[in-house]
This record gives structure tokens, sequence and C-alpha cells, in this order.
């Protein structure tokens, strides 16, 4: 309520000036149509004094509030427009001199118009209604002076024209402060709807960092993550067997060093585009799950076989980040079987299908029994393999499903739609 009064205020101020936002245009036509008006009357006034009583005593004193009536009317816009004390008593000067004036001569009455209009701009509401019952009253007393009888028009006239000025006035005044609120209010509105764009994009943005967070610890733990752990777990089998058999011992360091060739390949990939390092290679995605199955054999030195198998064959290419999910979903797959199965043999079934495409993992492991809504332990540096694989297969719009049990296997199956992603794309 208070920045509202003050807001009021300052309106008011500036129509006073004629600048609220800038120049009013109409308020200067206005003021200038007043200050013609009124130099227009007080000429027509004093020639019809001079006409009328030419060589009398108070002519030149006529003549000399006359010109004082005017130069004080032309020191008003030096003086500003707000009702400053030095602009109160300009107004009340010049009021004095022209009720002198309309006593000396009444035919200079008429000139009380304008300066209706000028109180109305610089004083208060109800000083300025009293300053125009004021002169009213004194332009009825002028023209009944003129008047050789009693004429109601002359009583009844001036007020009524006063009362249509004021109003008029008035309700172009009001009208300029509800444009101006209205103007003030619109801006305000613009002032918050960009804000609101503005929150809304930082918002969008730290979703985005949010969400690439999540992508690349999913990418991380699905190569450089396991990878960093097979040749843990290949150096510690070296470092046990080194005395005892040398060879099998090298044969460990040898496949860890074509690990750590292959993560080196990923973490360069990651720091171009974040591909897998296999489809960069070129092939596609079966060539890509056959060197998978290949290497993830030839890792564990027969403990563990992969075999990798296609059904039917896909009628367009698939998407690059199918592709890409695909891959990371077979790879963390297969190690959390290598890790946690005991399997020693796994299976990659990719099947091509009219609308979908779907990748099976399969292993005849110790089983589990599966728990979609277990949340994983925080702080846990193992565990990111299931729901990440979750968060691949939901971002896509497909399906997981996992069927096992314990002493039966493992299968895990994502079901992906093309026509989906073909519609979004």
């Amino acid at each position: 309520m208070r920045y509202r009064v003050e807001r009021r205020t300052g309106v008011r101020e500036a129509e006073a000036d004629g600048t609220a936002s800038g120049p009013d245009p109409d308020a200067r036509w206005l003021a200038l149509l007043m200050h013609a008006a009124f130099f227009l009357l007080l000429g027509a006034s004093l020639t019809r004094f001079l006409m009328r009583h030419p060589g009398e005593a108070r002519t030149p004193w006529i003549i000399a509030l006359s010109i004082t009536l005017a130069v004080l009317y032309l020191l008003g816009p030096v003086l500003g427009s707000r009702p400053t004390p030095r602009r109160l008593t300009w107004l009340g000067v010049l009021v004095a001199v022209w009720m002198v004036l309309v006593v000396l001569a009444p035919s200079f009455a008429w000139c009380a118009v304008p300066l209706f209009y000028t109180g109305l701009r610089i004083l208060p509401p109800r000083a300025a209604l009293a300053l125009v019952a004021l002169l009213t009253a004194l332009v009825v007393a002028a023209q009944l002076r003129l008047a050789t009888g009693f004429d109601p028009n002359l009583v009844l006239a001036p007020p009524a024209v006063a009362a249509v000025a004021t109003a008029v006035f008035v309700h172009m005044q009001r009208q300029a402060v509800r444009q101006r609120d209205l103007a003030a209010r619109q801006r305000e509105l613009i002032d918050d709807l960009l804000r609101t764009r503005r929150e809304l994009a930082a918002t969008e943005r730290r979703e985005g960092t949010l969400a690439e967070r999540q992508r690349l610890s999913m990418e991380i733990h699905d190569t450089l993550a396991q990878g960093l752990s097979s040749q843990q777990m290949l150096l510690q089998a070296a470092d046990r067997t080194w005395a005892a058999d040398p060879d099998a011992a090298r044969r460990h360091v040898r496949t860890a060093t074509g690990i750590a060739e292959r993560n080196l390949a990923e973490a360069r990939r990651f720091v171009h585009d974040l591909a897998p390092a296999d489809l960069a290679e070129g092939g596609g995605l079966e060539a890509a799950l056959h060197a998978l199955a290949a290497r993830e054999s030839a890792q564990t030195q027969g403990a563990l076989t992969v075999r990798c198998h296609v059904e039917g064959a896909a009628h367009a290419p698939l998407p690059d980040r199918v592709q890409s999910a695909l891959l990371r979903i077979a790879q963390g797959a297969l190690a959390n079987v290598r890790e946690h199965s005991g399997a020693t043999a796994a299976g990659l079934t990719l099947t091509h299908l009219d609308d979908r495409v779907v990748l099976d993992i399969g292993d005849n492991g110790r089983g589990f029994t599966p728990d979609p809504g277990a949340p994983r332990a925080t702080g846990a540096v193992r565990g990111h393999g299931l729901p990440a694989i979750r968060a691949r297969v939901h971002q896509l719009g497909g399906t997981l499903t996992i069927e096992s049990a314990s002493g039966e296997g493992t299968v895990l199956s994502a079901e992906i739609p093309l026509t989906t992603l073909e519609a979004t794309a």
C-alpha cells in the first residue's frame, strides 16, 4: 500500500510537470491552448476597456496591471509546476492581481477560465476547488456589474461552466493516472515474466546438468570402472601366481594390459564425444556385441564363455543413441555376470523386430530374487549396474524385464520401441 501511495504521488507530480514516463502530448497541447486562451482573453479584455472607457483616470492602472498580469503569467513555466512555496506564492500574487483588475474593470473576469486550469494543476484537490469557487464568485459578481439588470443566466452560467471545466479536467487527470498505473502494472508483469523465464531457464540448465552427470556416471561405471575392476582382479591373480606359475601370471598381466588399452580408448572417446569406442570403430551394434563377447571370454581365461547371436535384420540403421545404450547395457550386464553370478556361460541375443529391438543377456549362474523397488545403498561403491541399466531403458521409452531364481541363472531383457523414437526424433 505504501508503494502504491508513493507511486501515485510521484505520478501526480510528474503529471504536473508534464512528464511521467516522458512528456505527455495531451497535457502539453492543453497547456499551450490555455496559455494562448489567457493572453487572447487578456488582450480582448484590455481592448474592450480601452474602446469603451478612453481617457479615464484608471486607464493607466488598468494597462499597468494588465502588463503585470501578463508578465506574472509568463513567469509560471519558469518556476515549474510542482506545488512548491515559491510556486504557490506566484499563484497567489497572480490571482490577487487578477482580482484587482476585475474590481477595476469587470470585463477581465473572463480570464478566470485559464486560471481555473492553473489552479487545478498546481493545488491539491480541495484547495483547487476552493480557488475555482472563489474565482467563479468573482466572475458572477463582475457579470452582474456589467449587466443593466438582473439576468439569471449571469448567475447560473459561470458556475455551470466552471463545474463542467473542473469535471472534465479532473476526469482527464484521473484517466491519465489510471493509464500510467496500468502501464506500470504491465511493466511489472513483463518484469515478472522475464524473471520467471530466467528462473525457468536456470532450472532447466540445472536439471540438464544433473541429467548429464547421471549419464556420465553410468558411462564411467559401465566402461572405466568395470575395466579397472577387471584389471585389479587380474593383477591380484598375477601377484598370487607369480612365483608358482609365471606363465599364468604373465597371461593375467597381458590380459590386464589389453583391458587398460580398451579403457584408454574409452577415456579418449569420452573426451571426444562420449560414444562407445566399439561403435566408433565401425561395424555397427552387431559387430560391437560380438567384440564385447569375445573380449569378456578372453578376460576370464575360460572361466566364463560369452556367445553372441543376432536374430533378424534391421530394416533401417538403429539410431546412434539406441546402439550406444544397448552396448552399455550389455557391458553392464556382463560385468554383473562376471563379478556376482558365478556363471560359466552367458549369451547375448540381439533380436530385430518390425517396431522394436530386444537385447537379452542370459547366464547359468546362481541367480537371485529380483527386487526392482529395492533402493541402492547410499555411499556404496558397487551396485550401480542394474539402476544404470533401468535408467538407460527408461530414457529410450523401453521396458526392462529380469527373470531369475536361486540356482537357475538370470535372463535380463531390454526391449526398446523404435516407433516412439522415430516420432520424437
